[in-house]
């Protein structure tokens, strides 16, 4: 049985990235290089350090890993999946891919904290429940924002310029509600914190979906 053309995009992008394999690598040295010298310097940081070290990895891995999900597609190629799919099928294609890519950078990032840096984490459940929040979270708005500059003629300072004042509320989102699985203080308003950030994902999302469209035509 033929898969749908969403299934075959996102799979398409895993196996190219499986068979190249430089950003996986790329980003585990990354990891490793600035956990190391992190525990060199300092050894193991108090708590709201570890977890403010983590969220900022965890920032530059999406860097690293999702922002160029756009960037590397060549003209030539928009141009053929025009024919083919639908702009809203490609675009959540893509942040699908990107999820579960940095979903796993995400993961590798906490074994490798935890082995260097200790685990101060009381309630790992939770705290990795998060972390795959903060996965869909920066994956989704580094897609959307590489959508944008691919297609303004592949305009990397574009995604720069646009996404530090929609990043810096989400790391610092994602930074306090990590707090409620590491320390055993109450942290009021947890709730309401959750919410927000999920739909901010979800608005992200519905602009991506919305915008696109009018992108991909050009």
């Amino acid at each position: 049985m033929q898969s749908s053309p969403f299934l075959s995009l996102v799979k398409k992008d895993l196996l190219i990235e499986w068979r190249q394999k430089h950003t996986l690598f790329g980003v585990l040295l990354y990891v490793g290089a600035t956990v190391f010298a992190v525990y060199m310097m300092s050894g193991q940081p108090e708590t709201k350090i570890w977890n403010a070290l983590f969220w900022i990895t965890q920032l530059f891995v999406a860097i690293n890993s999702v922002a160029k999900s756009f960037l590397q597609e060549h003209a030539n190629r928009f141009r053929y999946y025009f024919t083919i799919v639908k702009p809203t099928t490609f675009l959540l294609a893509k942040m699908i891919y990107s999820i579960t890519l940095l979903l796993a950078m995400s993961l590798m990032s906490l074994l490798l904290f935890s082995v260097l840096l200790g685990f101060p984490i009381i309630q790992t459940g939770l705290f990795v429940v998060i972390t795959a929040v903060g996965s869909i979270s920066l994956s989704a708005v580094f897609t959307f924002l590489s959508a944008l500059a691919a297609r303004a003629n592949q305009n990397a300072a574009l995604m720069a310029v646009l996404g530090f004042p929609i990043v810096t509320p989400v790391l610092m989102m994602l930074s306090n509600l990590a707090l409620k699985a590491i320390t055993p203080v109450y942290q009021p308003g947890w709730w309401i914190l959750a919410g927000t950030l999920l739909l901010l994902d979800l608005l992200i999302i519905i602009l991506g979906v919305i915008l696109f469209p009018f992108l991909w035509q050009e």
